[in-house]
């Protein structure tokens, strides 16, 4: 389910830079939103916050996490 979340927030972020432009943290964030209303339909609580949990970290944190994996 987390996968899903993650590959469909991903595409979120991929056509909105395609479609307007917008810049990278602005698409992110855009994305991080979407996710965090996927996460509001789950029933489970304790599945419903490991969600937002995992789409509430800021862009800063997002690219210092991509720069240690490269």
């Amino acid at each position: 389910m987390q996968t899903d979340l993650l590959l469909k927030s991903c595409a979120l972020a991929c056509l909105c830079l395609l479609l307007s432009g917008c810049s990278t943290p602005l698409a992110y964030y855009s994305a991080q939103g979407w996710q965090r209303q996927q996460c509001f339909k789950l029933q489970d609580p304790q599945q419903r916050q490991r969600c937002l949990k995992s789409a509430s970290g800021s862009y800063e944190d997002y690219q210092r996490e991509a720069e240690t994996k490269r």
